[in-house]
């Protein structure tokens, strides 16, 4: 009837498409480079995640918080193998609760 159309030259990836999805090279460059962003960022979550998990648990030691409960059982076991007096023992353990007191 009054249609332009050719259905006997038409091909399926003929037309704007040009069998590439309709993207063009610079869409999936676009695409490749969302991706690797995408990546980077889970990369750089997980390394973050486990950063603070170590260290929330690493020693004592290198923590910037005063680590009483640990001193308390270390102070308690020097006093029970006999290594402090009982008058040492209860100068360190009043150093301890000062410091603790904020």
């Amino acid at each position: 009837m009054g249609s332009d159309y050719d259905h006997d030259n038409h091909h399926w990836m003929d037309g704007h498409m040009n069998g590439t999805m309709g993207m063009g090279w610079g869409g999936w460059v676009m695409m490749g480079l969302v991706l690797l962003v995408c990546l980077a960022v889970i990369v750089a979550l997980v390394v973050w995640v486990a950063r603070m998990a170590s260290s929330s648990s690493a020693p004592s030691g290198s923590s910037s918080a005063t680590p009483i409960p640990r001193a308390n059982a270390i102070l308690d076991e020097r006093f029970a193998r006999g290594e402090i007096d009982e008058e040492e023992y209860l100068q360190r353990r009043q150093a301890l609760l000062s410091v603790h007191q904020p």
